[in-house]
């Protein structure tokens, strides 16, 4: 296969979220196949609601900075599905995701011919199974997996890490995961196992006592990532900008500017910290140097992002949404014209009542995702005392960004959010020279 053919091929398997299967023995068997790649290097696995992402992010920056031949896959992409799968903080060639996703294809079929595989793979277990043949066959030394969705049953859980993270675990993906804090931290917790360095952010009570219970089930100490930071605001010259001393167990790091936006950043810097400072004892070499440069250097698309003068953030449930709004108060001070759109599975009640009111102008859409909500839903959600004259109703993304640029004030933010796969649309439109 080319690149668009592998591209019609995965998407032909169904969306990744509506077309899931939960459980580990169709990827085990189509790694297994595939000559278990994961064998050939160190990996981190990274699962919690929110932060694994940025988390990743830091630490690739980090190992990077080190001189580490890192590989990452994160979900969903933006625009690319080669965004998914990194090297050295470069993703993939189409070429060579191309290549990998054939030999997948291929192996994957064949274990259905033979009858070893009732059905194909999922696309999510395909892409997990491109990742980690790529990465083997780079001679990657580490590899970073963010988890697609809970922890159980996730794809990325097949290749057994020797180190997991489990960043801040809240409300989200109920109707998979659970209705409470405890059944959703049972989900990501089950990626501890036995000998495992596990390294936990900090939680709620309810989810903390559950990941406690389970490390104590398989006998091993856990590392509390760091609650002692001091941020400050930067200079009046960078007034997006928050500096921070970020302090463990073992070392001091000072005065570090983040490369990503946000007080909540410094939690997940921290995490990331501490599985650096895990990593050597792996033997890996990685200086409290190497730890700010990867800090200060990271970036991670459509999260608290400008690009091209409008902001993406991908907030896309309640803690996301007040991690948005602390950063809008704190930091914009014009008017703004919210663009947003939402998957069907949110629960938007909360959300709405912390972002809408921060609008001065308001552009529902629908992104062209199947599980993407009706305007007709989202109306529920706008607050009673919004103006409605500053509501405008699209049926395109490309149409929300054509009112957005009608109708935000000369001064203002244009602000894209509410889902990831809204802003990816968006960034795709504005790249192909779609002015704002």
């Amino acid at each position: 296969m080319n690149f668009d053919e592998s591209l019609s091929y995965l998407y032909g398997l169904g969306n990744e979220v509506l077309a899931m299967k939960l459980g580990l023995e169709n990827i085990r068997t189509l790694i297994a196949a595939l000559g278990n790649p994961e064998k050939n290097y160190l990996k981190v696995q990274i699962a919690g609601t929110n932060g694994k992402g940025s988390t990743a992010a830091f630490l690739e920056a980090i190992c990077v900075s080190a001189g580490i031949k890192t590989g990452s896959m994160t979900s969903p992409h933006l625009v690319s599905i080669t965004e998914r799968i990194k090297i050295n903080g470069r993703e993939i060639s189409e070429k060579d995701f191309a290549r990998h996703a054939t030999i997948v294809k291929e192996t994957a079929e064949n274990l259905v011919a033979k009858g070893e595989l009732e059905t194909v793979p999922t696309f999510f277990e395909q892409i997990t199974a491109t990742a980690l043949l790529a990465f083997s066959e780079e001679k990657c030394e580490l590899v970073i997996l963010e988890t697609g969705l809970g922890g159980r049953f996730d794809a990325t859980t097949a290749a057994n890490a020797e180190i997991v993270a489990i960043t801040t675990i809240d409300y989200d993906h109920q109707q998979i995961l659970g209705n409470t804090l405890e059944e959703i931290a049972s989900e990501k917790a089950a990626i501890i196992r036995q000998e495992t360095k596990v390294i936990i952010a900090p939680q709620k009570r309810e989810a903390e006592r559950i990941i406690i219970g389970k490390c104590l089930e398989k006998e091993v100490d856990p590392i509390w990532a760091a609650t002692n930071y001091k941020i400050k605001k930067g200079s009046a010259d960078f007034e997006y900008e928050l500096h921070g001393t970020i302090k463990t167990k073992n070392d001091n790091y000072p005065n570090v500017s983040l490369g990503l936006l946000g007080r909540h950043q410094f939690e997940n810097a921290s995490v990331a910290v501490s599985i650096a400072e895990t990593l050597r004892e792996f033997n890996f070499d990685i200086s409290q140097n190497s730890i700010i440069h990867g800090l200060e250097t990271a970036r991670h698309g459509g999260r608290l992002e400008f690009y091209k003068g409008v902001l993406f953030d991908g907030a896309h449930n309640a803690a996301g949404a007040k991690a948005l709004r602390q950063y809008l108060d704190e930091f914009i001070h014009q008017p703004i014209t919210m663009v947003f759109g939402a998957m069907n599975d949110k629960d938007l009640s909360e959300i709405g009542e912390i972002l809408f009111p921060k609008a001065e102008k308001l552009i529902f859409t629908k992104p062209d995702n199947p599980r993407s909500m009706e305007i007709a839903e989202l109306l529920k959600f706008v607050p009673m005392d919004f103006n409605k004259e500053n509501l405008i109703l699209t049926e395109t993304v490309e149409q929300a960004i054509e009112k957005a640029n009608e109708n935000s004030e000369k001064n203002g933010l244009i602000l894209v959010t509410g889902s990831l796969y809204l802003i990816g649309e968006a960034q795709k439109l504005l790249k192909s020279n779609f002015e704002i």
